[in-house]
This record gives C-alpha cells, structure tokens and sequence, in this order.
C-alpha cells in the first residue's frame, strides 16, 4: 500500500521537533519516515549521503530546479540550498513509508498545495508568543537579537496557521503529543 503523507510546520520553540520525535520512536505503528532532502552544502560529522540528505552542488541543485523536480526549496543564503525531491517522496511512499516532512510555512504550503488530500499538514502552534519568548530565553543557545529576530519570523509564520488542515496550540506537551497521534492515527486510516 502506498505511504501517506504528513507535513509538520511550526515557529522556532513551539516543541515540533520534540512531537515528531516522539512520534517517530514510540509509535512505530504508523510506520513514519522522514523525507530525505536535498542540499547544496557539504556533509557535517558523520551525515551520509541519501541518509540524511542528498548533497549536491549548487550547479546541479539549479539544474533540478529548472527542471522542476523539487516540491519545495529554498536558497537560505548564496549557494546554499535546501528542498524536497518529488522521486525521493515517490520512492518512499512507494516502498510503504509514511513520509514525514519537517518544513518551514511556505515549503508546508506548496506541499500541501501540490498534493491536497494525500497530504495531512499539521500546525504547531506555541500557546503565545510570550510563551515563545520564555522557552526561547530557556533553551540559553540565541542571543537576545537572535531570539528578537526568531518572534519577529513567529509572528509571521503564525499568519500562515489557518492554511494548515489542522492547529495544534502546544501548552501541554504531553496533551499535543496525544492530539497529534489521534490525528495521524485517523488520518492514515482514511
């Protein structure tokens, strides 16, 4: 049976890592993989190529580009590109997997845009940008001009919600885990 698709978007701080995180290890049931993406820059560490992205060069990311075979990209500075592959997504679903996408507002959109009811696209949203700012200031890794400019792109990101099938407002950790599941769990099920 082919893989469905599950697009995750959310501001910095709002726990949606932690959620697909979750997901991904204690449910292993819902059979969810994470697309593999495609950049420009070089492999950090131990990164594999076809593991956790594809690296090519910027020459071939604008070759791909013309040839319309991304769902989604972005160039986040010169050069230095990042986006979804519709093969690799085909690939996946193909072989079963629940293909999950962990993208900005914009990438969530033209995903859910290109593929419609095969696609759920989830929203989590943090309870305010107050709240924001708390965790943000918590996690002690930004700068306070860095988290300025992290809630000032919340605030933004925030206006894209409602093009998104389904908000979940993260002030319950443990409450949005079990609302998100549901959600999938129906979801694949359809």
């Amino acid at each position: 049976m082919k893989g469905k698709l599950i697009i995750f978007s959310a501001p910095s701080g709002s726990g949606k890592s932690t959620i697909v995180n979750w997901l991904m290890q204690e449910h292993p049931e819902l059979r969810l993989y994470f697309s593999i993406s495609c950049t420009s820059r070089a492999p950090r560490g131990t990164e594999r190529n076809g593991v956790e992205y594809f690296f090519i060069s910027p020459e071939e990311f604008r070759h791909k580009i013309a040839n319309d075979e991304f769902l989604e990209y972005e160039e986040v500075y010169e050069n230095r590109f990042y986006g979804t592959l519709k093969a690799q997504v085909e690939r996946q679903r193909e072989e079963g997997q629940n293909v999950v996408f962990d993208v900005d507002v914009k990438g969530g959109v033209n995903i859910k845009k290109y593929y419609g009811d095969e696609a759920l696209s989830l929203f989590i949203q943090p309870p305010s940008v107050e709240e924001l700012r708390r965790r943000l200031v918590g996690r002690a890794t930004d700068s306070p001009e860095a988290i300025e400019q992290r809630l000032a792109k919340a605030a933004y990101e925030l206006t894209f919600a409602p093009q998104f099938d389904h908000v979940i407002v993260n002030d319950d950790l443990e409450t949005a885990k079990q609302e998100t599941c549901q959600l999938l769990s129906d979801f694949l099920k359809s």
